[in-house]
């Protein structure tokens, strides 16, 4: 088995790959129905009961969502005996959809990101993927990325697990040739798809491949659940999420936001999952004003001791100089894909716990 090391972006992955080499960025639509309507209650189809939400749960009318789709080089829709993994990036509180694009910028009219990707595997880094760039916004005014704790906009971070799994997951593998199939619920299926996804995010992201996936807090306004301010933002700690442990293997946090909950929390939740996680890569700047204390270091405390041997392979990465921004997360994209997608099954993240300090 030949080990992956954690490494710096190579300075030619930022760049354009040969144009046969590129993969196609699209938008498309589909529709939510599992999502928080402008009364704060949770509109789903669903059997979810108000206990497990936190919130009273109704039967709404769908919202039309939009996602950006990355489709790797020689993807072809009428080839269906080639399928692939798939990666869903996150995007920050005041971000959308174009986080990962636009805001990371672009090099000779190509975005960084896609040319990160492109480089991954072209150089044969990494197996073909598509990656999915979401609106992390489960909520009615999912196009609003204002910050307000009082919104249903920021609300609804807390609450696109739901969206994720009955909306957007099967949406994408309906509509892609993917390996994983959600319509298989088998315990073999489960197990095998599983094993196809990933999730990774930035700041408020990492905050929800977190919270959502490993078993953490929702928040909300304490305006709306009267108790007192658990940070200086107004939010407070409402309900845990269920989980997502059971769809994907993959999880990654670059910089996550402060409302991340606590690692004996989330260690405890993969200690008691029914399935173990392949991978878990959290990452910062250990120059990050807005994570690196409130987000990271509270989330990697006494995560590895509660969760055991029920993480195979633990990455906890400080960079050294890092501050809250794309050198960071792009180094945090480059290496947790390589690690949750290796060229071949005999290439793998190195099993264990791995803490480490690099220079940017």
């Amino acid at each position: 088995m030949t080990p992956i090391d954690v490494t710096a972006v190579p300075v030619d992955y930022l760049r354009p790959t040969a144009k046969d080499l590129q993969g196609t960025l699209t938008e498309v639509s589909y529709e939510a129905r599992n999502y928080i309507n402008d009364s704060r209650q949770l509109v789903t189809n669903q059997r979810i009961t108000a206990g497990e939400a936190g919130r009273e749960t109704v039967v709404g009318e769908s919202i039309s969502k939009r996602c950006n789709v990355y489709l790797p080089a020689g993807y072809d829709e009428q080839d269906h005996e080639t399928k692939y993994d798939v990666l869903y990036l996150l995007h920050g509180v005041g971000g959308d959809r174009y986080e990962w694009l636009r805001s990371n910028g672009m090099v000779d009219n190509n975005f960084i990101v896609c040319n990160l990707f492109d480089n991954l595997i072209g150089n044969g880094d990494i197996r073909p993927l598509i990656v999915v760039f979401p609106e992390g916004r489960s909520a009615v005014d999912w196009t609003d990325t204002s910050f307000n704790a009082a919104g249903t906009n920021l609300l609804g971070f807390y609450y696109f697990d739901y969206e994720l799994r009955y909306d957007l997951i099967p949406f994408i593998e309906s509509n892609y040739h993917t390996i994983a199939k959600i319509s298989d619920t088998s315990v073999e299926g489960s197990l095998r798809n599983r094993r196809h996804r990933a999730l990774a995010g930035l700041s408020m992201g990492g905050m929800q491949s977190l919270n959502l996936t490993l078993g953490g807090y929702r928040c909300d306004s304490t305006t709306f659940t009267g108790t007192k301010p658990g940070w200086s933002n107004g939010l407070d700690e409402t309900v845990r999420a269920p989980g997502m442990v059971d769809l994907f293997a993959y999880v990654g946090a670059f910089s996550n936001a402060p409302t991340s909950s606590g690692g004996e929390i989330l260690g405890g939740h993969i200690a008691s999952a029914r399935y173990p996680l392949q991978l878990l890569y959290i990452t910062c700047g250990d120059a990050d004003n807005v994570a690196v204390n409130l987000g990271y270091r509270k989330s990697v405390n006494g995560l590895r001791e509660t969760a055991g041997d029920s993480i195979m392979s633990h990455y906890e990465v400080i960079l050294k100089g890092g501050v809250h921004d794309f050198t960071v997360w792009n180094h945090g994209a480059y290496n947790f894909a390589r690690l949750a997608f290796g060229q071949t099954e005999d290439e793998s993240a190195p099993s264990g716990f791995h803490q480490i300090t690099l220079d940017l």
